[in-house]
């Protein structure tokens, strides 16, 4: 398999490049780390639900939507990024999501130990330490007949940046989040007192995965995989696809409230991510459903798929409906939501189960 060891790169070319190496056709490791910071979001995500997009202008930080789910996160130099791109007929890729998850973040969960950090797999993606604190972030994409995992290694973050990009409803929360966040999320140097190099992290990575992968040939970046990075490159920085959450879900048209329209706005912790449902109700019917969260989702498009099934339905034939969802095929393929089942959608939704009005 080709190696991309490439060190530091550019903040955008940490992103672009394994998207355009799927569509290249090409099954590789890459491990690199962003010369300048930035912010990443999930693929389901609000953006201005999720981000402060004030604070980010105001510290010239760029903000980038990717094609993976997971959460809004502040990205930078101090991280070492691992980006495993598989074809799905790959032995390696076989199984559900859970399964991929423990069987290729195995590799990373030894690095850790090797640097000093006894460290396990936590499910839904988390590799956590012996004490319990998170240590690394990773989620996994489809794009075409691939599956990308990506994740990271971190040397060192920065809580400060971190809980100031979040968008939050006052200062007081903003400061929980931060000591929240200092509590559960840990670092190599954090938790061993040493200031790794690119170089101390990349080489234990690689070695760990050439375990499980096989050798690793260390390679040059190709013209096919630099032409589709080109070519993606305006459509991934544009608005209409930072800001594709809300458009599609048109949340911005004005709703007259009366004795038979209600809007409800409600979050829903579940074990594999925040969701979230916006929903128009008129006379118990659904008129108009949308859906957005740090959750994962393959199929990716298979939640507009679930929004549309929703619209119209009345609310006591829900229920069945995601049921449905979920037993049918999309885009030829089995919808996967793992952490999230149909107690989740129907708590969400709320029906039924305690909802959190979002504020």
């Amino acid at each position: 398999m080709r190696l991309f060891n490439l060190g530091l790169v550019d903040w955008l070319d940490s992103q672009l490049l394994y998207h355009a190496q799927p569509r290249a056709g090409v099954e590789c490791l890459n491990v690199l780390a962003p010369r300048e910071p930035y912010v990443c979001i999930g693929y389901h995500q609000d953006l201005e639900q999720e981000v402060d997009l004030a604070a980010c202008r105001e510290l010239r930080i760029p903000v980038f939507r990717r094609e993976v789910g997971g959460g809004a996160v502040y990205l930078d130099g101090r991280q070492i990024f691992f980006q495993l791109v598989l074809h799905r007929d790959n032995p390696l890729a076989a199984g559900d999501k859970p399964q991929f998850y423990r069987r290729l973040l195995q590799p990373v969960v030894d690095t850790y130990t090797d640097l000093g950090v006894p460290s396990r797999f936590k499910p839904v993606n988390d590799i956590v330490t012996e004490a319990g604190r998170k240590i690394s972030g990773t989620g996994v994409a489809e794009i075409g007949d691939y599956l990308v995992l990506v994740g990271n290694l971190i040397a060192d973050f920065d809580y400060e940046t971190m809980t100031r990009i979040l968008r939050v409803p006052d200062e007081k929360f903003r400061d929980k989040i931060y000591r929240t966040m200092r509590e559960n999320l840990t670092t190599l140097e954090r938790e061993t007192g040493h200031q790794f190099t690119i170089e101390e992290l990349a080489g234990p990575l690689i070695r760990r995965f050439a375990e499980v992968l096989g050798p690793l040939e260390p390679t040059e970046l190709g013209e096919e995989i630099l032409r589709w990075k080109r070519q993606l490159e305006p459509r991934l920085l544009s608005d209409p696809w930072l800001y594709a959450s809300l458009r599609r879900r048109g949340e911005q048209r004005t709703v007259r409230i009366s004795g038979e329209v209600s809007v409800s706005q409600r979050v829903h912790k579940a074990p594999g991510g925040l969701i979230r449902a916006l929903v128009e109700t008129r006379e118990g019917r659904f008129e108009h459903v949308a859906l957005s969260g740090d959750f994962f989702c393959y199929p990716a498009e298979a939640i507009s798929e679930l929004e549309q099934r929703l619209r119209g339905a009345l609310a006591g034939d829900v229920p069945a409906v995601v049921e449905e969802f979920y037993a049918t095929a999309i885009s030829g393929r089995r919808v996967e939501t793992p952490g999230v089942d149909v107690g989740d959608w129907l708590t969400v939704l709320g029906l039924p189960g305690e909802d959190r009005p979002v504020r």
